[in-house]
């Protein structure tokens, strides 16, 4: 719940302590990199590092929340200015590659910074002080530590998994650092549960601690541009309240779900379903979905994931004329991840946070949608000799085409769809029976399928497609490959460049989750 805090007068002397005390490690930043060309980087990472254990302490010398929300606004207006104005260029992230000359590249972590800390303040300020504290300090000590071992002394890069260099080295200093923090925060702090957490021994603390400093460690790997900033101590705070608050959620089956998300990340790369990076967001997800929904949000999630990775590696001799059309081939990233995951990942967490059962068929909708595009896409390129016609037009065009739909695609969409109810109803899920599993089957069937003409819509009318030179054909791919290796720019000839295939998903996930959410909302079952 939202705490906006009175201001105590008591608390001022400790406002303007923390102002003067954040200010002179930014001058001295100043110095170290303008009159000793200390690198900036060493320099903004020990001020993240020092200003995160501050955050940490700050509970303990303010009795109300009011001027640590002030403070946090202040700097997060400096902040803002100093990103548009370049007043301190030590808070500034700059190119790696300390041979190049040009200016300031923006990050927006030392915005995100005061940003995450002044939301939690406002959330979490009266009953949560203890959350707030702990996922601050990780982001301040691991997220810096992470860094400075990364570019010194990381050799080893991870390949295929952000487009900011990530080392090993950095990632198993981010792990060990946060798993110590969130083991001593825990045992630190045991005397202030009073919810989910209350009365765990110390070993199942210690088994949250290496899950949670292995969420960290991935959102780490996979952010870039600050991002991470904001969304290490949201993953922290948003494990620690739920299972605090939601009493529906044990500790142990959060435990076994992420140790089954972990298992599932290695699998999918050894069967090379996933990429590092899409391995690393399935992880998270998984995490989430498994942990937190159990069973009854699981088998739909699974019954996705396996049957569509099963189906884009059959027919792969079939599929393999059109390897140069789609923008990416069988082995999904994390940006795929997101497109067809994501939105079933939000609706996790509102449904963790509201326990609404609509959520659930909302849910089931975007499974469906995303499972109905998928479908749609591989038995419709694998079907022998099928004919396609644009969603727009029906003008016939080849298979393959963005907006594309042929029979056999549509008709993969809607059994695919239906299969994601069914697999909820295996489970018996009471909310299906209520609502009636034919009703259930016809609404999340057709859910899948209106949604997977929604992409193919956007398909055909927005998405970006290119002309390739080299192979003389239309293609969703920006650039290709010459013969002799050079990377050459594909012509744009329909679409908006930023309107990509991940894009397009999104909009079909979010579409098919919609219409289920409206649909049951409009009969007031619940």
């Amino acid at each position: 719940m939202l705490n906006l805090q009175t201001p105590l007068p008591q608390d001022l002397p400790a406002f303007f302590l923390t102002l003067c005390l954040v200010l002179l490690f930014v001058l001295l930043a100043e110095i170290l990199t303008r009159k000793y060309k200390v690198s900036t980087l060493v320099v903004r990472k020990i001020i993240h590092l020092s200003v995160g254990v501050v955050m940490f302490f700050v509970p303990a010398y303010f009795h109300s929340g009011f001027y640590p929300e002030l403070a946090a606004f202040v700097f997060l207006l400096f902040n803002g200015l100093n990103i548009r104005f370049g007043w301190f260029g030590s808070l500034l992230a700059r190119p790696e590659d300390k041979h190049q000359k040009s200016p300031a590249v923006k990050s927006y972590g030392s915005l995100l910074f005061p940003l995450v800390f002044l939301l939690q303040v406002l959330f979490l300020w009266e009953s949560h002080k203890w959350i707030l504290q702990t996922s601050m300090l990780v982001l301040g000590v691991s997220d810096s530590l992470a860094a400075l071992v990364g570019s010194s002394v990381g050799k080893k890069h991870i390949e295929h998994l952000t487009k900011n260099p990530k080392t090993l080295e950095g990632s198993l200093t981010m792990f060990f650092s946060a798993f110590i923090l969130l083991s001593a925060s825990l045992m630190v702090f045991s005397r202030d549960y009073s919810g989910g957490l209350a009365g765990k021994s110390v070993l199942m603390l210690l088994l949250l601690a290496l899950l949670l400093a292995l969420v960290a460690t991935a959102v780490e790997a996979l952010l870039s541009h600050g991002l991470d900033n904001f969304f290490i101590p949201v993953s922290i705070a948003y494990v620690l309240y739920v299972l605090e608050m939601n009493h529906t959620i044990i500790l142990e089956r959060f435990l076994l779900g992420g140790l089954f998300a972990f298992l599932l990340a290695v699998f999918s790369i050894k069967v090379k379903f996933l990429n590092n990076s899409g391995a690393t967001a399935t992880f998270l997800l998984g995490t989430t979905i498994f942990g937190i929904g159990g069973v009854t949000w699981t088998v739909p999630l699974l019954t996705f994931y396996l049957l569509s990775s099963v189906l884009s590696k059959l027919g792969k001799k079939r599929k393999a004329k059109f390897d140069l059309v789609f923008e990416k081939g069988s082995q999904r990233d994390a940006g795929q991840v997101y497109a067809n995951g994501g939105i079933a990942w939000v609706l996790m967490i509102i449904f963790s946070l509201t326990n609404d059962p609509a959520i659930f068929f909302a849910y089931l909708g975007t499974l469906a949608a995303v499972q109905a595009d998928t479908w749609a896409t591989e038995i419709g390129t694998m079907w022998p000799n099928p004919k396609a016609w644009l969603v727009t037009t029906f003008k016939e065009v080849p298979v393959g085409t963005s907006g594309g739909v042929s029979v056999p695609g549509t008709s993969g969409a809607f059994l695919g769809s239906l299969f994601i109810c069914a697999s909820a109803m295996l489970v018996h899920v009471k909310w299906l029976s209520d609502f009636g599993l034919i009703q259930s089957l016809l609404l999340i069937g057709f859910s899948g399928l209106l949604a997977s003409l929604v992409d193919s819509f956007f398909g055909a009318t927005v998405q970006a497609q290119y002309f390739d030179p080299i192979r003389e054909k239309i293609t969703e791919r920006t650039h290709s490959i010459a013969p002799d290796g050079v990377l050459v720019a594909n012509r744009l000839i329909k679409g908006t460049p930023l309107v990509n295939n991940d894009l397009v998903n999104t909009f079909c996930a979010l579409s098919g989750s919609a219409l289920a959410y409206m649909v049951i909302q409009n009969v007031h079952l619940f």
